[in-house]
């Protein structure tokens, strides 16, 4: 009984988060009904302004639900199995009572791996849920229940994690709705002063008009800020959990530790073509896994420890291993 009460929450759950993205396509179905049918065919009597209103929009309409179908439908990007803990070091790891003996496991593993980031208390970053050493810049979404490369955010209005797989198509998405609710607000504006002025009377499409102009400011103010707040994050290379939280290194917390000028940080979204930017087509730079880093001393290994590095601190080999281990402590993910 308690197992099938436990599914149907999840599956009730899972139903509810598709609501705001079924709202958003009643809402864009309804704007190509009022635009196409109330304004272009009822409204307008000039056949040129008429067929040009039309192949305008529909070339912006195209793209605006070809980015926001990839922004719900491709899936965000975990990570390789070489970051897995196997099933010996499992076994290891979780019959181990020690927590230093802990921590000296989790150290090897990494040792092994290109991981460069750490937490807040020089811990190794391990996800308890998914049993694996987190590459940079990734993080555990607790909503897909999954860890996700270089994640942004989980957003409800396309009801998918933002990470590396589909961060470039949801800040397309977020432009050409802009460009959107632009054009129809900026095409609709004449004849919502003539309904408004009774210079037309139509009543029917009369309330579409008049509505479609409304929605269309009011989604374009608030996409402006969210598009504009991404713009930034880009122009910083940070994402959204970073700009909250900043990704600690070998030296602490540097919010700019993935900043490599502005240029560099925008072909790493949308590549080096720039035929390809504008659609929403893969071209991000990497695998996700790892980044390219501000500074060379930020881009050493913290984990590695190796005896040159602590030999030119003036530590021994002894030394260097006892404050390895007290340096490195376990974060276990919730």
């Amino acid at each position: 009984m308690a197992v099938a009460l436990s599914r149907g929450l999840r599956w009730g759950q899972r139903a509810l988060a598709w609501v705001p993205v079924l709202l958003i396509t009643a809402v864009v179905l309804w704007s190509y009904y009022a635009y196409v049918c109330e304004l272009c065919l009822v409204t307008l009597t000039n056949p040129v302004e008429r067929v040009a209103y039309l192949a305008v929009f529909h070339v912006i309409f195209v793209l605006f639900v070809w980015t926001y179908w990839k922004s719900i439908f491709t899936l965000p990007m975990q990570p390789d199995k070489k970051f897995h803990i196997s099933y010996t070091d499992k076994e290891r790891y979780e019959n181990e009572e020690r927590p230093e003996v802990q921590r000296q496991i989790l150290a090897e593993i990494a040792r092994k791996l290109p991981v460069y980031t750490r937490t807040g208390n020089g811990a190794v970053r391990f996800c308890d849920r998914c049993q694996l050493i987190k590459p940079d810049r990734c993080h555990h979404c607790s909503v897909c229940a999954i860890c996700v490369l270089k994640m942004d955010h989980h957003c409800p209005w396309v009801n998918n994690c933002i990470g590396f797989s589909n961060y470039k198509f949801f800040l397309l998405f977020l432009a050409y709705s802009l460009l959107y609710c632009l054009y129809i607000a900026a095409t609709v504006f004449k004849y919502f002063i003539k309904y408004w002025t009774g210079e037309l009377t139509n009543g029917r499409s009369k309330f579409h008009v008049l509505f479609l102009l409304f929605v269309a400011v009011m989604f374009f103010v608030s996409l402006m800020f969210l598009f504009g707040y991404h713009c930034w994050l880009i122009s910083r290379n940070r994402s959204t959990l970073e700009a909250f939280s900043a990704p600690v290194f070998q030296n602490g917390p540097d919010k700019n530790g993935f900043n490599l000028g502005f240029v560099k940080n925008l072909q790493q979204v949308f590549g080096e073509e720039k035929k390809l930017w504008l659609l929403p087509i893969v071209s991000s730079q990497g695998d996700g896994h790892s980044f390219p880093m501000r500074t060379l001393c930020e881009a050493r290994n913290p984990l590695l420890a190796n005896e040159e590095q602590w030999d030119d601190d003036g530590l021994d080999e002894e030394s260097q291993g006892s404050n390895e281990a007290s340096s490195l402590a376990i974060e276990m993910e919730t």
